[in-house]
């Protein structure tokens, strides 16, 4: 079984985002970036499949040679070979093409995408790359199973959960409950250098065009002076409740 995994080179939810160019650009001054954590759900599932049933991983990514210490962490972790787009993932709809090019040239079998990317939270390309391909679609995994070429995914549905069958190929859009926080990896020294020496495919762009571009952005106001009201005041807390908060 083939195993493609789309890798998202995100920012750590820790680091400090400001914006440029009057708010039309994110600034990526002293920004750590990192595996986009839904993916690493789906890459550690995929490392499952290869050590359970002989699988073979690849990682994808669509950016520049700024985001190859990314895919680098993904084949120490265990993938068996990466390949980067050399193109700047303008919006959604251009990445999904572009990984679409690389899904149909490749033959994948299964291909785990995060359910979308903590940056932009668009949650857009596994459904476009199963439109554009025509591919079976399972959005919102919490559990698969792969058995021959029928697959068997769980989906978390609004209260509860879905089950449901279906074969490959398959693009799935994964989250926590692929795996475990508990049973994602951590790169140790030998998978680290192992990394080095496997094949990372540097791929140009399909032409494709960008369908939206981003004018603006703009950060949620800081949070306003915590009121601390007497707990021998209740009319106070009432009246505070009622006409400042409106929550009563």
């Amino acid at each position: 079984m083939k195993i493609l995994v789309c890798i998202s080179h995100v920012p750590d939810t820790t680091s400090k985002i400001n914006f440029t160019n009057g708010d039309s650009e994110f600034d990526t001054n002293g920004v750590q970036y990192v595996i986009n954590p839904n993916d690493e759900f789906g890459l550690t599932r995929a490392i499952w499949f290869q050590e359970q049933q002989g699988a073979n991983v690849t990682v994808v990514n669509v950016g520049g040679p700024d985001t190859e210490p990314t895919l680098r962490k993904a084949l120490a972790i265990g993938a068996n070979e990466a390949i980067r787009i050399n193109a700047n993932p303008t919006d959604g709809l251009f990445v999904a093409k572009q990984l679409a090019e690389v899904i149909k040239t490749g033959g994948y079998d299964l291909v785990i995408a995060g359910k979308e990317s903590l940056d932009y939270n668009g949650g857009m390309v596994p459904g476009m790359i199963a439109g554009i391909l025509g591919s079976n679609f399972v959005n919102s995994c919490i559990d698969l199973k792969v058995d021959g070429t029928n697959a068997t995914a769980v989906r978390e549905i609004d209260g509860g959960k879905e089950t449901v069958t279906t074969t490959l190929p398959l693009i799935v859009g994964g989250q926590k409950g692929l795996v475990e926080e508990k049973d994602l990896r951590i790169p140790n020294m030998r998978g680290i250098m192992t990394a080095r020496t496997k094949a990372l495919q540097v791929l140009e762009p399909v032409g494709a065009d960008a369908a939206t571009k981003a004018v603006k952005f703009e950060k949620p106001a800081p949070k306003s002076a915590v009121k601390l009201v007497s707990p021998d005041n209740l009319d106070e807390l009432i009246s505070l409740l009622h006409n400042e908060a409106k929550v009563i």
